[in-house]
């Protein structure tokens, strides 16, 4: 007996698979001549017409729990991980489970496809090996579910059912309920080894998952012919479901296609359900069951493609589809806003622009006239918060939209402009991340650029309406499609555009709304400024931050202060003074924080005035660069009052001399007496002048008690001329920022304090004089310079009156032996000119005149 036993098996296994595939074939031959039978008696014209007339809320209802009839396959995926190594995030297994499941439900379970589906899913903590044993363990359970679905069809047979050839089927539910007793048999009570890590917890994780995925299938499957009308005599159906589905595992088709479809037909058709009832019977079934679930796990997978992509090439993907959508949907919301507000002023102009007629069905269609005009126009303000990237217009954006969907659905009713605003809505959605800035900065160029839309458009609506008064139609000929249907609906648009104003500004108004750090002037942090200064050294222009007239952004590092950037707000512009002062070695991560919270609230950083190091640095952040000028350095070793160069000079030192005039240096603090003395030749050396700020010094009794003072007094000990010194917490460069001098003073005073300075830095061990800046100097000269130097340059040339820039360099050049390169960083794709315009409308601001936002002041604040 047991050699007879081990021949029967070797004998098996030697011709297993083409018997196996003898019998597919078979079958196959077998469902195709059967289908090909029944399908010719089939009315398919009544197929059509039951296809047509399906609801969208049976199309609805199919759809939800045709999904939710693939849920409890994920069970197998999560008893699987229980056997690798490593842990999975929920999540992931959900994703993973229902591509693999809902592949292998068309394909088979266990073949190949789950194998290689779930090596490439788990392969982070497992190998192959280790899949494909843990498919091996679970494989058994997978038609355990099918075996208690049997005793249940029994009970339904007996039960529900009157007997008749149905009864013959009783033998084939019996043998199907006979699978789980052996397979618990097997796992369980045998204590076979495969199965020895099954415990009775993962067994019934698998059980209950099969046992649940073949009853949601079956209920479903009763689902649809209840959708389709078929109510009597439902629960008759289970059994024949049971049956129709052992029939298909018998036949190793994969999803039992065909096998399962020939028995249903058959025996419906034999229940009285009509032969095109049970073709779109199995057809909705296949159809929500096994495609729509697909095609959810193609998008899951591709989405997940996508992720590693994405990772593969650090984020640069996900990055340029972010900033592709968030330009699309700007653009389609601008083009849609002005479309619709120019269909508002001419209203048949569709009819006679072909170009007008093909892009206007694809913005959103409004009947009355006024709400056209207000839909535009919210359109409008929101493509002015998305264009500037602000999350605030994320959600009433999303609004307008569906609104938008909904009114143009209503009214129009086409499947091509559905997509289309589909395709917007995923846009929108993709666009979601790119929407993180806090607020709008509502600019004077945004501000131009929003009122020659929305003036343009009433200046042309206002001419539209003159064109279509009576008097003026009988004496002219009017185009066609400037008339409109009466003065009811123009003058219902005029009040759209009168409170479309008002809904523009309220819309920007809540843009611009919400706390800035930037925007307020701040508190002046004196002890904090000495206390960087005293530990990490000053700057050239470090003493600049004692004016008060501009905020300072702090870096700390462990709540210590490590450095602080010297700024003024100009409008959407950060304008920061020269380089940060404070600890060099920290430089890189407080400019990374300080261009990471200005973004953050929708500003633009302009560098003015730095040097060629920090300007590289600022190149790696993405800025670009023009030089904005030259500072002159003069030698002091090497300065010397002998030899013919400096003839003149020495001359009038010692013409000064001769006269009695004194060089004095006068350390703080000074008495008021003093100080009025001081403003008294202030005053008259400014006039009618007014002073400049932000990279200057101008007269301030707090700013000029920081630091010495230098006064050349006559003969009769009154003060003529004084210069105000800039410490620089070092002894490389010395440096003075205030220089006046009464109108009474004798020439060359100012040459007398400059080479007296040279002379007291000689003696006081320092390197360098700073001589200052000559802004605009050698800028944009050269026919190879790019435009915007050359604008530049023309600022140079011709905005003397704002700026004396070249009486500086020709003075100036006098002593310097080095010139050392400055330079102004804006952002790339910003406006160089108007970053020009910015620092000259701050280097002629003072501290105590702050900037009138004239025009939308009530809109920004």
């Amino acid at each position: 007996m047991e050699s007879l036993y081990k021949r029967l098996s070797s004998w098996w296994v030697k011709y297993a698979r083409p018997i196996k595939i003898v019998f597919v074939i078979s079958v196959i031959i077998f469902v195709v001549h059967a289908l090909t039978s029944f399908f010719k008696t089939v009315d398919w014209h009544r197929v059509g017409t039951g296809l047509s007339n399906l609801t969208w809320s049976n199309i609805l209802i199919l759809l939800i729990f045709g999904c939710i009839a693939v849920v409890p396959m994920l069970g197998y995926d999560f008893a699987i991980v229980k056997f690798l190594p490593g842990k999975f995030k929920r999540s992931y297994i959900i994703r993973c489970g229902w591509i693999t499941n809902t592949l292998t439900n068309i394909a088979g379970f266990g073949g190949v496809l789950g194998a290689t589906m779930r090596a490439y899913f788990y392969r982070k903590h497992a190998n192959k090996k280790d899949i494909l044993l843990a498919i091996s363990k679970i494989a058994v359970f997978l038609l355990s579910g099918l075996s208690v679905l049997c005793w249940v069809a029994l009970s339904f047979m007996f039960i529900f059912h009157q007997g008749g050839h149905f009864n013959q089927y009783a033998l084939w539910l019996v043998a199907g309920g006979l699978y789980f007793p052996v397979v618990f048999y097997f796992t369980l009570i045998n204590n076979n080894r495969l199965f020895k890590d099954v415990t009775p917890k993962i067994e019934g994780l698998l059980v209950g998952s099969s046992t649940c995925e073949w009853l949601f299938v079956a209920l479903f499957f009763l689902l649809v012919g209840w959708c389709l009308g078929v109510r009597h005599n439902l629960a008759s159906v289970l059994p024949l479901y049971v049956v129709a589905q052992l029939l298909g595992v018998i036949s190793m088709i994969p999803g039992a296609l065909g096998s399962f479809d020939v028995m249903m037909m058959f025996e419906l058709s034999l229940m009285g359900v009509s032969k095109p009832t049970i073709i779109i019977w199995l057809l909705l079934f296949r159809i929500f069951y096994y495609i729509v679930p697909l095609i959810v796990a193609g998008v899951l997978f591709l989405h997940d493609l996508a992720r590693q992509v994405n990772d593969f090439f650090d984020g640069l993907p996900l990055v340029i589809i972010q900033n592709t959508a968030h330009f699309l949907i700007t653009a389609f919301m601008y083009i849609s806003g002005i479309l619709m507000l120019l269909a508002a002023a001419v209203p048949d102009i569709t009819a006679d622009n072909k170009l007008f007629a093909r892009l206007y069905p694809f913005t959103f269609f409004f009947i009355h006239q006024l709400s056209t005009v207000l839909f535009a126009i919210a359109m409008l303000a929101c493509a002015r918060g998305l264009a500037s990237k602000v999350q605030k217009a994320y959600w009433p954006t999303l609004a307008l939209l569906l609104i938008g969907i909904i009114s143009t659905w209503w009214n129009l009713r086409t499947m091509s402009l559905t997509i289309y605003l589909a395709i917007v809505l995923v846009l929108i959605l993709l666009s979601k991340r790119e929407l993180y800035r806090a607020k709008l900065q509502y600019s004077i160029s945004k501000f131009a650029t929003d009122l020659l839309i929305f003036a343009g458009s009433c200046i042309l609506y206002v001419i539209v309406g003159v064109l279509n008064a009576p008097q003026y139609i009988r004496s002219h000929k009017i185009p066609n499609f400037f008339l409109f249907p009466g003065e009811k609906v123009w003058f219902s648009g005029l009040i759209g555009l009168l409170l479309g104003l008002i809904l523009l500004v309220l819309i920007l108004r809540y843009f611009c709304s919400g706390a800035d750090p930037f925007a307020n002037q701040q508190k002046f942090a004196a002890d904090r400024v000495h206390n960087v200064i005293d530990q990490f050294g000053g700057s050239r222009t470090s003493h600049l931050a004692f004016l008060k007239d501009k905020n300072l952004y702090f870096y700390q590092k462990d709540d210590q202060d490590q450095l602080y950037f010297m700024y003024r707000r100009n409008y959407d512009r950060l304008i920061i003074m020269g380089d940060p002062v404070g600890n060099a070695a920290e430089i890189r991560p407080a400019l990374r924080q300080f261009l990471t919270e200005a973004d953050l609230y929708n500003y633009q950083l302009v560098f003015y005035e730095v040097s060629g190091d920090f300007t590289m640095l600022l190149h790696e952040f993405g800025f670009d660069f023009i030089k904005t000028g030259e500072t002159g350095l003069v030698r002091l070793a090497d300065f010397t009052l002998a030899g013919k160069r400096q003839r003149s000079q020495r001359t009038l030192m010692h013409k000064f001399d001769r006269e009695g005039y004194q060089f004095n240096v006068v350390k703080p603090p000074f008495d008021d007496e003093f100080m009025q003395k001081l403003k008294a030749v202030s005053d008259n050396w400014l006039g009618k002048q007014v002073e400049k700020g932000f990279s200057l010094g101008f007269f301030s009794p707090n700013y000029i008690q920081q630091a010495p003072v230098v006064t050349v007094t006559d003969q009769d000990g009154k003060i003529v001329a004084f210069a105000t010194f800039m410490p620089t917490g070092g002894k490389k460069y010395l440096t003075i920022d205030l220089m006046r001098h009464t109108h009474s003073a004798p020439s060359g005073i100012m040459d007398k304090i400059f080479i007296s300075m040279f002379l007291y830095g000689q003696e006081h061990g320092y390197e360098y004089f700073d001589l200052g800046m000559a802004p605009l100097s050698n800028v944009g000269e050269s026919q190879f310079s790019f435009l915007g130097e050359k604008a530049a340059h023309f600022i140079y040339e011709y905005g003397y009156h704002l700026y004396g820039f070249q009486g500086l360099r020709r003075y100036k050049n006098k002593y310097a032996d080095v010139w050392e390169s400055r330079y102004t960083a804006f952002r790339k794709w910003s406006s160089i000119i108007n970053s020009m315009l910015a620092l000259v409308s701050v280097i002629n601001q003072r501290a105590d005149k702050p900037e009138k936002h004239v025009f939308f002041f009530w809109i920004t604040r």
